[in-house]
């Protein structure tokens, strides 16, 4: 099955559909419901599903059809069942003739299951984390390539290299925002990690 390719940063055509998850953190094994949502709204459309791969040799994703969705769904809702391990997600709408919308930027779901590989880790281990205060979040695992990524609503997902120092496995953050953030690790061999939800607090 052939993959694409999209940029971790300029995801997608602004003028692509919107994907939901029915949950932002994953409840192991629970499943997740997608939702396309094309704008304007009208009938007629097929939904394609597919999940993201991490792609770390150009900086991309990788793209893969869900299994079982080859011809699409007329319903704009798609359940994957099981997940275990956090994922990203991303849809698009077609209908004849030939007429398909450009990809959705990708919506992740987090695990925050510290024993499954690969795996993050934070140091120091505690909280809470104030600005201006550096810390090291470390990927562990069975992979000799690694990226952090970083999420925070309203925004983006965006790697260390835009925000910290990566060096090897390890991004260090040397001063902090006071907004809070997800972070978690993408492998070379394109898996994701657990991830981390971090909030910031003023040192007065």
């Amino acid at each position: 099955m052939g993959h694409t390719l999209f940029c971790v940063l300029g995801l997608f055509n602004a003028d692509g559909p919107n994907v939901t998850v029915s949950a932002s953190w994953l409840s192991p094994g629970a499943s997740v419901t997608l939702t396309c949502e094309v704008k304007p709204a009208s009938k007629g459309w097929k939904f394609f599903w597919s999940k993201v791969v991490p792609k770390l040799s150009n900086g991309f994703y990788d793209r893969e059809l869900l299994p079982g969705d080859s011809n699409g769904t007329e319903g704009n809702s798609f359940v994957v069942p099981g997940q275990t391990h956090t994922a990203g997600y991303s849809c698009r709408a077609g209908r004849d003739p030939l007429n398909y919308t450009p990809y959705s930027r990708p919506k992740f779901v987090w695990s925050r299951d510290v024993s499954a590989l690969p795996s993050i880790k934070v140091n120091p281990a505690r909280e809470p984390y104030f600005t201006n205060e550096s810390i090291s979040l470390s990927c562990e695992g069975n992979s000799t390539e690694w990226r952090v990524m970083r999420f925070t609503e309203g925004g983006y997902p965006s790697n260390c290299s835009n925000w910290g120092i990566m060096t090897g496995s390890t991004c260090k953050l040397t001063k902090f925002r006071k907004k809070a953030a997800v972070y978690w690790c993408e492998s070379g061999s394109g898996q994701f990690s657990n991830a981390v939800n971090i909030t910031v607090q003023c040192r007065y």
